[in-house]
């Protein structure tokens, strides 16, 4: 008889539903970051608070636009009656919305990461030192961290809009159209994110985006629950500016299990990755 998904199976390896909620987890336990480090936590708000502000300026024109840009992709439909004409704007509307934000929220979590590189840095470090020696990422320089990042940025990017364009067609399904790519967009846009997100525990490591993939999919579902949970959050008014130091906090404990660093680690050690005791004060 098969295990039901929230258990463990016959194997010992969780179940679907007990590893996507663990990666809910991991997410909360970047929250409590802010409980225990708000100093930490504040200096990862700065480079959020900058790249948001100015992609609320592109939000709010899209914003403005859109009824245009709803009529703009359904030429088709200028010689229809009403309300066929208006029904499928809006359905238009609101299919080019759901992807618009996967990739505004994809486009911002990777421009905020190389802006805030030396800030999330510091959150990573802290998180990573509370189970030993923190990895030494091999030094390229400056200029040749940021090339590397916006490379990899750019190789996510381009499976991120054609996903979309997929999204976008998916919404002109009648009646439930809309609901699935918006839907789905989560469960796309939660992916990327975490990918993204995981980047410095890899890098660190000297490991590849091929390979940062490969040992998330290995836990995918743990993966897309850390993933999933954080996009919700995102969507949130200022929810992406003030969970993105936490998304860091928890992304980093995310690679750690993908890569079993940490399965030797009692459960108090990892309840504990979060506490101030081992934070160096001079990295403030």
């Amino acid at each position: 008889m098969a295990s039901l998904p929230g258990k463990s199976r016959r194997d010992g390896k969780p179940g679907t539903l007990r590893e996507f909620f663990t990666g809910v987890g991991l997410l909360g336990q970047g929250l409590r970051v802010w409980v225990t480090a708000p100093r930490l936590m504040l200096l990862g708000v700065i480079p959020a608070l900058i790249v948001g502000a100015v992609f609320l300026v592109g939000i709010i024109a899209l914003g403005i636009n859109l009824e245009g840009v709803a009529t703009a992709v359904t030429p088709f439909a200028t010689g229809w009656g009403e309300p066929f004409r208006t029904g499928i704007r809006v359905i238009a509307g609101l299919a080019f919305l759901a992807v618009a934000v996967l990739i505004v929220i994809y486009t911002f979590t990777t421009v905020t990461l190389i802006v805030g590189d030396p800030f999330y840095e510091k959150i990573w470090r802290h998180v990573e030192s509370r189970f030993g020696t923190v990895p030494e990422a091999p030094h390229r320089g400056f200029w040749r961290s940021v090339g590397r990042d916006v490379g990899t940025g750019l190789r996510m990017l381009i499976p991120t809009i054609l996903a979309g364009v997929a999204l976008f067609v998916l919404g002109f399904i009648p009646l439930v159209g809309t609901i699935l790519a918006a839907t789905l967009g989560a469960f796309v846009g939660g992916w990327f994110l975490a990918v993204e997100l995981a980047g410095p525990g890899f890098d660190a490591r000297g490991l590849s985006l091929r390979e940062r993939r490969r040992a998330l999919r290995a836990r995918r579902a743990m993966t897309l629950g850390f993933g999933v949970a954080t996009y919700v959050l995102f969507l949130l008014p200022l929810g992406a500016v003030l969970v993105m130091p936490a998304a860091v906090a928890g992304a980093t404990l995310l690679s750690r299990r993908a890569l079993g660093a940490d399965s030797q680690v009692t459960a108090d050690k990892r309840r504990a990755a979060v506490e101030p005791a081992d934070l160096d004060r001079t990295d403030l």
